[in-house]
């Protein structure tokens, strides 16, 4: 099975397709110089895994901000949410009226502030729901949708320590209080985000946790009578990994919907299957002599006669140029080293080991080939990041092929 995310893309391929200009196999004419292959039967088993670890009345909110972290998020929405995730969530208004437009039907949770009234107006007419942040920002809306006869549902986000978006979660009940009085709104959950929920020290998770607790019963305490479907939400991916008690009404998982771990220390918790791998295809070999420099800078220099082969992806697709001499990929069920500073749109390799290679045979950057695997978490730990952006970073003129293994 194909699905192409870039619509410009498929609209390309079909009419090439059609005119019978290109083959249709995905390995072939189509993709021929580089792409991000995502395994959807992947994804649907993370969605599964994930959800045996959730009480029955537990949700589970699939985090598709940032283009599904460079998954495509059209298609990954389609795909865990006919698998069993309840909610989806995105970062900004455009993000989730992208996913209207796919015709994504589940509710759509925008994590981002919005307070501009075109933001609201947009909010509404595809039926979006926003973040509330601030009073302030809650009376923007209530009067924007003055005109509106049915009320919004909103999520108010508490900062219990995040020191990012949030009320002080000292003021949840006057927060509660304001919101609840305001025409045009309804309190459809209440919200946190967690600092440091990946890492083996829980002091700061649990000191955040306590807050929210102690927000939600002054709430109640202070006669805030939440309806019986008010949720109340507070684990990311590494807390939804950690401890049950901090799973709630919902959980709102990213990183682990795609596969891969929020710390080391949580790999044995379930066993997940990265659903992304980078691929490219090798476009020129060559013989160079001992004392050949390779690439700008001459940061390569090769100290033998050898075989290089250049490689069509380079750091505009989304491989970090600081990987450059530091990062090896698998061509043939072999590790071959990358030489050289990693340009735009090209990478070279050593590919002495293998004397055949051949022009157009694919290389394996990120994923499995054989016995050997590389993941973005090697990436990442090379780069003194994290596995987040280096997802996050492969861009749009990289199609994404879906596939199923």
């Amino acid at each position: 099975m194909l699905s192409w995310e870039n619509a410009s893309f498929k609209t390309l391929i079909t009419e090439s397709l059609n005119q019978g200009s290109i083959e249709s196999d995905a390995y072939g004419g189509i993709c021929q110089r580089a792409w991000v292959e995502i395994n959807d039967r992947a994804l649907a088993y993370n969605v599964r895994k994930l959800k045996s670890i959730l009480s029955a009345k537990t949700k589970l909110m699939g985090v598709v901000k940032a283009d599904a972290y460079g998954h495509g998020a059209c298609q990954v929405s389609q795909t865990i949410l006919e698998a069993g995730a309840d909610w989806l969530a995105v970062a900004t208004v455009p993000e989730g009226i992208e996913l209207r437009l796919a015709g994504v039907e589940a509710p759509i949770l925008i994590l981002g502030a919005t307070d501009r009234p075109e933001q609201i107006q947009a909010i509404a007419h595809w039926q979006l729901q926003p973040t509330i942040c601030t009073p302030q920002q809650a009376l923007v809306f209530s009067e924007t949708l003055s005109h509106y006869t049915k009320a919004m549902p909103v999520h108010l986000m508490l900062d219990t320590g995040m020191s990012r978006l949030g009320m002080p979660w000292q003021e949840a009940v006057e927060f509660v209080q304001f919101v609840q009085r305001l025409p045009n709104l309804k309190i459809a959950s209440i919200y946190s985000h967690l600092a440091t929920a990946d890492s083996p020290d829980q002091t700061v998770m649990r000191k955040q946790h306590e807050r929210f607790e102690e927000a939600i019963r002054s709430c109640r305490i202070n006669g805030e009578g939440f309806s019986s479907d008010v949720q109340f939400h507070f684990a990311n991916s590494a807390a939804t990994l950690t401890d049950s008690a901090l799973h709630y009404d919902m959980v709102r998982v990213g990183l682990a919907l795609y596969g891969l771990y929020p710390a080391p220390h949580l790999h044995q918790k379930v066993n997940l299957k990265p659903a992304m791998q980078v691929k490219a295809r090798v476009t020129q070999v060559k013989t160079i002599e001992a004392g050949t420099g390779v690439s700008y800078g001459y940061q390569f220099i090769a100290k033998k006669r050898m075989r290089l082969a250049v490689v069509g992806i380079g750091y505009a697709d989304g491989v970090p140029r600081n990987l450059s001499n530091k990062m090896k990929v698998i061509v043939r069920d072999k590790l071959i080293p990358q030489v050289g500073a990693i340009t735009m749109d090209q990478l070279m390799l050593d590919v002495s080991a293998i004397p055949g290679l051949e022009t157009g045979e694919v290389v394996t950057l990120l994923g499995e080939q054989g016995k050997y695997q590389i993941s973005a978490e090697d990436w990442a730990n090379t780069l003194g990041t994290i596995s987040w952006e280096i997802l996050c970073s492969f861009k749009h003129r990289l199609p994404r092929v879906g596939v199923e293994k």
